[in-house]
């Protein structure tokens, strides 16, 4: 029988007392070739969060969804990781106050994202802020006694900061402009913040003294599309010494750290490279930056060294992606989160001198769990105009010579996404849905077509004004090289994906008739007129702007893009399924569904309830493997013989 894991079999405070810990199913360790659904769905990160060091450098402190969801504490020297007694199922962004007598951290719990605190001297837990918006960054200032943060209260993201515990607040702009990410100068006299411009392409950083007086801009960063209204430029950091600024940018072709003078001018890289970074953290002492560094889905934990010289690089996985690095107050050790696509994410420290790590939780059940998993090969293909497409090929460990499989080409949201060497690639449902479908008779093609990001700004720009079209072009030649593989049945191909994954999906059976015999789009979107005259969300719509230009101008590119105007052509089965969505909006997979019914196609529809358009409750997803296999059974383990 299994063993209960240290990190599983952990105690949870309430007051002073240890009183539960959770438990875990016993699993059978005999050899199996699969698991259960349920079995599926036990594997999953209980790191939930970027880890965050006490300022004594004693603890360690995440969100984890382990046990419902709230704060774990963990001793770096190798302790239980223990509940803190506060807290809401979906809290995020946990943060210690620099003189470690708060943990701030942002809460949906009141109706609105506001910032709460808890006191660690006497458990006080209290809401910091009631903005009644939405509040999306913050940080401390260094002697404690504010947080500066941004919120859209008044319709805009302006920067404000809160007095600490009371929580008198002050507004420090007022710009039209999107205003996010406040970090503090190292003395507390000045705030450095970014704007962004109307078409999220272009970030000012701004400094300000800590009233929000005298304004001026450090640097201006353009060409770099911010989906995230600032979550993908991030906080420009100040050194410790207060004379540099850290900031990411796109300028070099490729997502690279650059430094700047506190007072402007000339940017420097840290260490330049052709591949994207991220994660980037200032050393205590200021001598080093220690980033992530991706290729090829693949990310390494390097350290660049502030004075110049040699990038050394502290943990190089050969499969799997290095994350959330974070300093211990001393600097001697650097936390860090890695996972790979055949275990979840765990929480690491490695010791700066030595490059030695140690693991701190274990989120993989014991037993045959891990045994069971099929890893990927990497694999490279070309598409028909010269583009080289870089793909995860997933099969059963062993197939018979003479044995064929029918095979699913996997499209990723997005569009500019990616998928990377990591247990969940873009929601929780991911892998443990790859290794569902692997480990009953299917070959898995996850492709990083045109449009990806991870591959330079030029790969990413590939498909703009071309959505469905170019990147088709690639899935196109994942299915042709699919059926050069000796253990696929060339026609027995299954399109599927989640997002524009689902409307890539879509515009496959609609522009590519016959290529593939079952198709499942989960969530799709099929009318992008629709679409962006009915948007509920920013991001969308500066998307939508930047990457196929105004619908004003563009208005028969975004007809020809949209799969709903080309259902007359569709000769693949189709099952279309979402969550049951909110408000009188039709979702675009009925709207869909409609359409091919109108046309006698051969389809399946099914929402899914008490979810978004989003399917994110574990018992729907669960069901929807379920539904998902009986779907592409039907239609790709049938005894209909296809003629050459």
């Amino acid at each position: 029988m299994r063993k209960i894991f240290a990190f599983l079999c952990f105690f949870s405070i309430l007051g002073t007392g240890l009183i539960s810990f959770s438990q875990v199913a016993d699993v059978n360790d005999a050899p199996r070739s699969q698991l259960t659904i349920d079995e599926l769905f036990e594997i999953y990160s209980v790191v939930d969060s970027r880890p965050q060091w006490s300022p004594d450098g004693s603890r360690i402190i995440f969100s984890s969804s382990l046990n419902k969801g709230g704060l774990l504490s963990l001793d770096v020297r190798g302790d239980f990781p223990r509940r803190l007694p506060f807290g809401f199922k979906g809290m995020r962004d946990p943060k210690w106050s620099p003189d470690g007598r708060w943990i701030a951290y942002l809460s949906s719990e009141s109706g609105s994202t506001e910032i709460w605190l808890w006191s660690t001297a006497n458990g006080r837990n209290l809401m910091l802020t009631d903005m009644g918006g939405r509040i999306n960054s913050f940080n401390w200032s260094p002697d404690s006694k504010w947080i500066a943060f941004s919120c859209d209260r008044y319709g805009n993201y302006d920067i404000w900061k809160a007095a600490v515990p009371e929580g008198s607040v002050h507004r420090l702009t007022t710009d039209e402009r999107y205003e996010v990410n406040p970090s503090w100068m190292p003395d507390g006299n000045g705030i450095l913040y970014v704007r962004l411009n109307e078409t999220w392409t272009d970030h000012d950083v701004i400094r300000t003294d800590s009233n929000g007086n005298n304004p001026g801009i450090i640097l201006r960063d353009t060409d770099f599309f911010d989906y995230g209204a600032g979550r993908d430029f991030g906080y420009a950091q100040v050194s410790p010494n207060g004379r540099s600024v850290l900031f990411r940018s796109h300028r070099s072709g490729w997502i690279n750290y650059w430094t700047v003078s506190i007072s402007g001018g000339e940017a420097k890289p840290v260490a330049q490279e052709a591949a994207d970074q991220s994660d980037a953290r200032w050393s205590p002492d200021g001598r080093w930056i220690v980033f992530t560094s991706n290729h090829n889905g693949t990310l390494s934990l390097k350290a660049a060294p502030t004075a110049g010289g040699p990038i050394r690089s502290l943990v190089s996985p050969e499969t799997g992606v290095c994350a959330n690095p974070e300093w211990s107050p001393d600097g001697r050790e650097i936390s860090y989160t890695l996972s790979s696509p055949s275990f979840p994410r765990d929480l690491y420290i490695v010791d700066f001198e030595s490059g030695e790590s140690r693991r701190m939780t274990y989120s993989m059940p014991e037993g045959n769990f891990g045994k069971v998993l099929a890893a990927p090969e990497k694999i490279t293909y070309p598409s028909s105009d010269g583009y080289s497409i870089s793909a995860y090929l997933y099969r059963q460990k062993s197939i018979p010579a003479e044995q064929r499989l029918p095979a699913l080409i996997w499209v990723h949201g997005g569009p500019t996404g990616q998928y990377i060497d990591n247990f969940h690639h873009q929601n929780q449902s991911s892998q443990q849905s790859v290794q569902f479908f692997v480990q009953r008779g299917y070959v898995v093609l996850q492709p990083n077509v045109r449009g990806s990001s991870g591959y330079g700004k030029a790969f990413e720009k590939a498909n703009n004004k071309s959505w469905g079209k170019s990147d088709l072009d690639d899935v196109l030649a994942g299915a042709r090289y699919l059926k050069s593989l000796p253990y696929v049945k060339p026609h027995k191909l299954a399109i599927t994906g989640r997002s524009y994954g689902g409307m890539l999906t879509m515009m496959a059976v609609t522009n590519a008739p016959g290529v593939f015999q079952a198709a499942c789009a989960e969530s799709g979107y099929a009318d992008w007129i629709r679409g962006i005259r009915n948007e509920e969300f920013l991001g969308d719509l500066k998307m939508y702007d930047y990457e196929l230009g105004p619908l004003e101008k563009n208005e028969t590119l975004y007809r020809e893009l949209s799969p709903i105007h080309h259902v007359e052509k569709v000769t693949t089965p189709i099952f279309l399924i979402h969550g049951e969505g909110q408000g009188d909006v039709s979702p675009e997979s009925k709207l869909f569904a409609t359409r091919l019914a109108k046309y006698h196609k051969v389809f399946r529809y099914k929402a899914y309830p008490n979810d978004g358009y989003y399917v994110h409750g574990i018992e729907n997803r669960k069901q929807m493997l379920a539904d998902k296999l009986r779907f592409y059974d039907k239609f790709l383990k049938d005894k209909i013989v296809h003629r050459n």
